[in-house]
C-alpha cells in the first residue's frame, strides 16, 4: 500500500471552453447569483410561451452549471419532445448524465447529437470524455482525435487525449499532446497540470514543478496543483518543500485527506513520527476507513515504540480486508508478540 502519487484533471468541454481549474469562493458565488438570474429571466420566457424548446434548453443548461443535474436534465427532456432534432439538447443531456456517473446514458445522448451534427467537434470531445471516464481509452482516444480532424486548434482534445495516454503510460504521446494544447491555448491551466503529473509519472520532478508553477501562476487557489507539486518536491526529497506545499493545500481545503495524508508520510521520512501521527489521525477523521493510514500510522506507533498501537492498526488494516507487508508483520513481532485478542 502507498501514498497518492498523482492526480489528474479532464478539460471539461461543453458547447464551449469553461474554466479549467476551480474558481474561488468568490467567483463560484458570483457565479451561482447569475444562473439564478438566468433561470428567474427564463422561468418568466416559459409563463409566456410554455412551448419554447429554446427556453427549456437555455434553462436547463443553467442549471446543469449550477450542478443541479436531475433539473437539467428534465428541461432538456422537454426541450426535446418540443423539437427532437435539438441535437444541442441531447449533447448537454449527456453531459449531465456523464457528471452523474451515466456513462452508458451519456454516450447514448452524445450518438444521437452526432446523427443530427456529424461534424460538431464538441460532442466528439464530450463523448470522447465518457469513454475515458469508462476506461475505455481506445475509443476515447478516437474521438479526440475525431474532434482534432474537424477542428485542429481545439485545444481542450489535445489536452484530454494528452491525459487518456498518460493514463495508458504513454507518457511522450501525452506530454505532447499537452504540448499542442499549451501552443494554442497558453493559459491553460489543466494542460499545464496534466503535463506536471506525466513528467512526474516518468521521473522529471524539475520539469514537473515547473509545470505546477505554472498552474499556480493561472490559479493561485488551486489546492491540487500545490499537493502535486508537493508530490514532486517528495520525489526530490525536499522534505520541507513538500512540506511547505501540502500545508498550502489544506490551508485552501481544509478536508484535503490526500494532502494530510502525504504530509504525514513525509513527515514519517524525516523521523517526526508524532508528527506524522498527528496528520494520520486527520485523514482517519476524514475518512475513517481509509486502510492505507491505518498501515502508515501502524508503522509510525511503531517507530515510536508504541507496539500496542501498532498492532491496534495492523488488526484494523486486515478488518478492513487488506493485507498486511508479511515483513513488517515479522518486525512487529519481535519487537512485541502479538497477544490473543489484542485490540
Amino acid at each position: 500500500m502507498q501514498r497518492i502519487t498523482f492526480l489528474m484533471m479532464w478539460s471539461l468541454i461543453v458547447l464551449e471552453l469553461v474554466l479549467v481549474v476551480p474558481h474561488s469562493f468568490a467567483i463560484e458565488k458570483k457565479l451561482a447569483e447569475e444562473y439564478d438570474r438566468t433561470i428567474s429571466d427564463y422561468n418568466k420566457a416559459l409563463q409566456v410561451n410554455p412551448s419554447d424548446a429554446a427556453a427549456y434548453y437555455n434553462r436547463g443548461n443553467a442549471y446543469e452549471r449550477k450542478g443541479d443535474y436531475d433539473r437539467a436534465i428534465s428541461d432538456y427532456n422537454k426541450a426535446l419532445e418540443i423539437n427532437p432534432k435539438l441535437g444541442e439538447a441531447y449533447s448537454r443531456r449527456g453531459l449531465a448524465y456523464d457528471r452523474m456517473g451515466e456513462y452508458e446514458r451519456a454516450i447514448s445522448d452524445f450518438n444521437k447529437a452526432l446523427e443530427i451534427n456529424p461534424s460538431d467537434a464538441v460532442t466528439y470531445s464530450n463523448r470522447g470524455l465518457a469513454y475515458g471516464n469508462k476506461g475505455e481509452y481506445n475509443r476515447a482516444i478516437s474521438d479526440f482525435s475525431k474532434a482534432l480532424e474537424i477542428n485542429p486548434k481545439f485545444a481542450a482534445a489535445y489536452s484530454n487525449r494528452g491525459f487518456i495516454y498518460d493514463n495508458k503510460g504513454e507518457y511522450d504521446r501525452a506530454i505532447s499532446d499537452f504540448s499542442k494544447a499549451l501552443e494554442i491555448n497558453p493559459s491553460a491551466g489543466a494542460a499545464y497540470f496534466n503535463r506536471g503529473n506525466t513528467y512526474d509519472h516518468k521521473g522529471e520532478y524539475d520539469k514537473a514543478i515547473s509545470d505546477f508553477n505554472k498552474t499556480l501562476e493561472i490559479n493561485p487557489k488551486y489546492a491540487a496543483a500545490y499537493f502535486t507539486r508537493g508530490l514532486a518536491y517528495g520525489h526530490k526529497k525536499d522534505y520541507d518543500r513538500a512540506i511547505s506545499d501540502f500545508s498550502k493545500a489544506l490551508e485552501i481545503n481544509p478536508k484535503y485527506a490526500a494532502a494530510y495524508g502525504n504530509r504525514g508520510a513525509t513527515y514519517a521520512s524525516k523521523g517526526d513520527y508524532a508528527r506524522a501521527i498527528s496528520d494520520y489521525n486527520k485523514v482517519l477523521e476524514i475518512d475513517p476507513s481509509d486502510a492505507v493510514t491505518y498501515y502508515d500510522r501502524a508503522i509510525a506507533y511503531y517507530e515510536m515504540k508504541d507496539y500496542g498501537k501498532a498492532w491496534n492498526d495492523v488488526h484494523k488494516v486486515q478488518s478492513l480486508g487488506f493485507q498486511v507487508d508479511a515483513t513488517f508483520l515479522q518486525t512487529l513481532r519481535k519487537a512485541s508478540p502479538e497477544k490473543p485478542g489484542q485490540q
